[in-house]
């Protein structure tokens, strides 16, 4: 089995290095995986892509098919399918620049994937708030489907269905929006009830301004619910995770 992880990047030469030593110390389980780490950015101004490069030896040695590519790109979900489509593992894991994995998560998911033969699976994580504090959030799988019970940095998804569906690049979660996509088409979904990423606060998806948070709802609402036939009163669960934001941070 091979697994693919892919991490997206522009101008975070300060964050990369931790998200790329993350993958380095992946740790081997019981069931035997490759790995193969794509760095793809966008075109960066600073110095990410020769911090990227620094680390070129120790994959190397580690036994990891490493590449880094860097060119503009149309946002990060058009970033993401570029990397999919360079991807030539069995499974994808999508790790942004700046955010990190647990040792075990590779190992995690191999097992997974290979236990319960899933479509897609996905783990706890731990959110990182700027004052330095941080609160586990868990995966879950409930009948009524909400994103608080979902974390991209610990999905992992078999490569032919990211191929297949790439992410439509129409709003700020399209990653939830394919999520949802698998979930009605009827895949299987396993969760595991362990940490296995770290996700640091503050980007996109959080800043505090109503502006930003009525575009978050409506682009929830609209590219993940209604594009994937859900109800119309998923717009109070839009408005919900909205206020949460809020007052969490």
């Amino acid at each position: 089995m091979k697994l693919t992880i892919v991490t997206i990047a522009y101008n975070s030469a300060e964050v990369i290095g931790r998200t790329i030593e993350s993958v380095l110390a992946q740790e081997r389980g019981e069931e035997p995986f490759a790995i193969e780490y794509l760095i793809i950015d966008g075109a960066s101004s600073d110095d990410t892509v020769l911090t990227a490069e620094q680390y070129a030896s120790a994959m190397e040695t580690a036994g990891i098919e490493y590449r880094i590519s860097s060119e503009p790109d149309a946002g990060i979900y058009d970033a993401m399918n570029k990397g999919i489509r360079g991807a030539s593992g069995d499974i994808i894991g999508i790790l942004n620049s700046g955010d990190w994995y647990e040792p075990t998560a590779a190992a995690t998911a191999a097992a997974t994937f290979a236990r319960t033969g899933c479509d897609l699976m996905y783990a706890n994580i731990n959110l990182h708030k700027s004052d330095g504090s941080f609160f586990v959030k868990k995966a879950r799988q409930r009948r009524y489907q909400t994103s608080r019970d979902w974390n991209h940095p610990t999905t992992f998804v078999r490569a032919q269905l990211c191929k297949q569906y790439p992410f439509r690049c129409l709003g700020i979660h399209d990653d939830y929006g394919f999520f949802l996509q698998m979930r009605r088409q009827g895949r299987t979904i396993v969760t595991v009830d362990k940490v296995l990423a770290n996700f640091a606060m503050g980007g996109a998806s959080n800043r505090k301004s109503l502006k930003a948070a009525a575009k978050r709802i409506m682009d929830r609402y609209r590219y993940c619910y209604r594009i994937n036939g859900y109800s119309r009163l998923y717009i109070v669960e839009c408005i919900a995770i909205e206020a949460a934001k809020m007052l969490l941070g």
